[in-house]
């Protein structure tokens, strides 16, 4: 049986680094993250992983198996939210034969395939109330019973949870256990997104950079302007995100160098809005620069879609191309190469 980014076993990190490259950096946030994974590494506590979506909450949970005594045991990754609610029981706590239909023999569950290492739940926030009652159990009485079976299942396991969804929340509204809840948050970690370590961006980014360079070719290097740009941007996809863009940036580049003129407009003006934002906070912004801000924003988003044809993203905005132009010129937004004519060159 299979379905996305399920149950699997993970090679050993070979980044050198706590946590993995995700975790690279040396803001406090960070810092402060890899001497707790090594504090409870070793612990048999239950842990329970927060953060948004990319910022590398796995490679925490690979970390804390990584540097405990389980190391030499498996360390099996699930996600909950790619299994539907009719299959969770199954995978996670197996079938004996004959249990349904289809069951022409007896399965392990992902519980005894980790045991005697690390089974890490991710999205666990995900899981239906019958599913979490289940895995309260499991937590309680460290042993289970197959689907179909009658027999108890003693396994030695340690529980990972984590998930980017607010569980406070989610315990108020009904959707998850309290009592669940407090058996998984025995040691809560929580991973920092990027825009709150941004000092960290640099390096991230050369290291991505370094990564996906071609066989046999040095790093490709970022301009100031850009680097400047991409320090500034929010990253709501996190590390992820980040990654996911130096892939884009080295298959378009035209060299080795990639300046801010390379990076997708929608990106330079959230980082322009960023700043923005931080003067409104202090109080150094007028109402023209927010106005200004918010043309750009809209202007650059509708160049983006349009794949940067001027015509189609006046259109976009309901405007002439004419009105569109002199509004780039008196924002400094820059004119770019249609994407598709761009990249046609590139290939030709």
């Amino acid at each position: 049986m299979s379905y996305p980014s399920g149950p699997r076993r993970l090679p050993p990190d070979p980044s050198g680094c706590v946590g993995g490259p995700e975790l690279i950096g040396d803001s406090p946030a960070i810092r402060r993250l890899r001497e707790a994974i090594r504090q409870v590494a070793d612990s048999r506590s239950t842990v329970l992983i927060s953060g948004e979506n990319g910022t590398g909450k796995e490679l925490v949970a690979r970390a804390l198996h990584d540097l405990s005594v389980r190391r030499v045991g498996p360390f099996i990754a699930v996600n909950c939210a790619a299994i539907p609610e009719t299959l969770i029981e199954t995978e996670l706590f197996g079938h004996e034969r004959g249990a349904f239909t289809d069951a022409h023999a007896a399965r392990k569950g992902q519980f005894e395939l980790a045991d005697g290492g690390t089974l890490f739940l991710d999205e666990i926030g995900d899981l239906s109330l019958r599913a979490q009652g289940n895995l309260l159990r499991v937590l309680e009485e460290r042993a289970f019973t197959r689907v179909g079976g009658t027999d108890p299942v003693q396994v030695d396991v340690r529980l990972v949870g984590a998930t980017h969804v607010d569980l406070d929340t989610a315990i108020r509204d009904g959707r998850f256990r309290n009592d669940l809840f407090y058996r998984l948050n025995v040691v809560p970690l929580v991973v920092p997104p990027l825009r709150e370590r941004r000092d960290d961006i640099p390096r991230l980014l050369h290291h991505f950079l370094a990564r996906h360079a071609g066989p046999g070719q040095p790093a490709a290097e970022l301009a100031p302007d850009a680097l400047g740009w991409l320090v500034r941007y929010d990253w709501p996809g996190n590390v992820r995100e980040m990654e996911n863009l130096v892939e884009q940036l080295l298959a378009l580049a035209d060299g080795p160098m990639i300046c801010a003129d390379d990076l997708p407009a929608k990106l330079r003006s959230r980082a322009h809005a960023h700043g923005l934002d931080q003067r409104v906070r202090t109080s150094r912004a007028s109402l023209t620069d927010a106005v200004a801000a918010f043309e750009r924003d809209l202007i650059a988003d509708a160049l983006e879609r349009a794949g940067h044809v001027q015509t189609r993203a006046a259109r976009l905005l309901g405007v002439t191309r004419r009105i569109l132009k002199y509004k780039m010129d008196a924002l400094g937004i820059p004119v770019l190469r249609p994407r598709a004519r761009a990249q046609g060159r590139k290939a030709a």
